[in-house]
């Protein structure tokens, strides 16, 4: 069976000062789109399987260039409704050196916060699917949101459809007096994939997270530590349950290490772990992993170990990619895979 993954959330306009400027000093921006689903939904496409995004957008220029940007990367987009008042937008300010990257959200009363349930045929969406992606930013965006998600992630259920959801707290959002884990706990339990940074399990499972604090790529983990993490996280998340971690240490704004974690089975499996030492654009490396997470899960259903090492390659690779968007193929991210290091020209 052909494989087609739905992802629901929200676009968002990214504006960004040229090169190192701080947004307190530039008068001009560039111009990209970008917003976690999303992110995810253009990995998919580029790895070559069925991918569609769905969301609300409002009626004007702004949105019909994003919905001409999303189709270019060969997304379904036939289940995008439209309506209210805007699109989203979100300020990046690069980082450099030892002064971290900056982000301005405006983004209250998007579209997709006043979108209701009844607004998505989600029975129509889900014909011919597999699997539906979701995060914790819709349902931090307004309850309307939040039933909206509840309602896909029900029928998705019930139609016999694989559910993903990345963590994904922001806490700028959830304004509308309700906590993420009150609305995302109910949520969860009926998600088959978690994905999620350590601070984000502890928001929402309130179980500490391990630092990981690796200077290098061939620094041993303590893994006993994190299997004592996941395991309290199981325990409140339940025993079928896939969890991903990505871990990255920040050395300065070029020099990072990555990794990442799947418990699954009361099994722990660790990732190859990267250095990265020449950071183009670090934004979307959590949704390209996520993205990674899916494909490996699909082509390698019998090696949870393989599934994980994609996801990782695939993140890493984001890294050196400008935008949010992650623009390599399933077959680039083999190559990382089996490569031991910089393999010079691709001829």
């Amino acid at each position: 069976m052909e494989q087609r993954i739905v992802t629901f959330g929200e676009v968002l306009l990214r504006l960004t000062p040229p090169g190192y400027l701080k947004l307190s000093q530039t008068n001009a921006f560039n111009a990209t789109f970008g917003g976690s689903e999303t992110n995810c939904a253009v990995s998919l496409a580029h790895f070559g399987l069925k991918s569609e995004f769905v969301t609300r957008f409002p009626k004007n220029d702004i949105a019909e260039a994003c919905l001409m940007e999303l189709r270019s990367h060969g997304i379904e987009t036939g289940n995008i409704v439209f309506g209210g008042e805007r699109l989203g937008l979100y300020y990046y300010e690069n980082p450099a050196a030892q002064r971290v990257s900056k982000v301005v959200y405006d983004r209250a009363n998007s579209s997709l916060a006043s979108l209701k349930p009844e607004m998505i045929d989600w029975e129509k969406v889900f014909e011919g699917a597999t699997w539906i992606h979701w995060s914790g930013i819709g349902p931090g965006l307004s309850q309307d949101a939040a039933d909206t998600c509840a309602r896909a992630i029900d029928v998705a259920k019930k139609m016999g459809l694989t559910v993903s959801c990345d963590l994904n707290y922001r806490k700028a959002l959830w304004q509308y007096g309700k906590s993420a884990p009150e609305v995302m706990l109910p949520l969860l339990e009926k998600s088959d994939v978690l994905f999620g940074t350590g601070s984000e399990y502890q928001v929402v499972y309130g179980v500490k997270p391990v630092s990981f604090k690796a200077t290098t790529a061939t620094e041993p983990l303590d893994l006993n530590q994190y299997q004592a993490f996941f395991e309290k996280i199981q325990a409140q998340a339940g025993a079928n349950k896939k969890l991903f971690i990505a871990l990255r240490n920040t050395l300065d704004a070029n020099h990072h290490i990555f990794t990442g974690l799947l418990y699954a089975n009361n099994t722990l499996t660790k990732g190859r772990t990267y250095a990265i030492e020449h950071v183009v654009d670090c934004v979307g490396v959590g949704d390209a992993f996520a993205a990674g997470m899916i494909y490996g899960l699909i082509k390698y259903p019998d090696s949870d170990a393989t599934a994980l090492e994609f996801a990782v390659a695939a993140g890493t690779l984001k890294n050196t990619i400008y935008g949010d968007f992650n623009l390599v193929s399933a077959e680039e991210v083999k190559t990382l895979m089996q490569s031991e290091g910089s393999e010079g020209i691709s001829r």
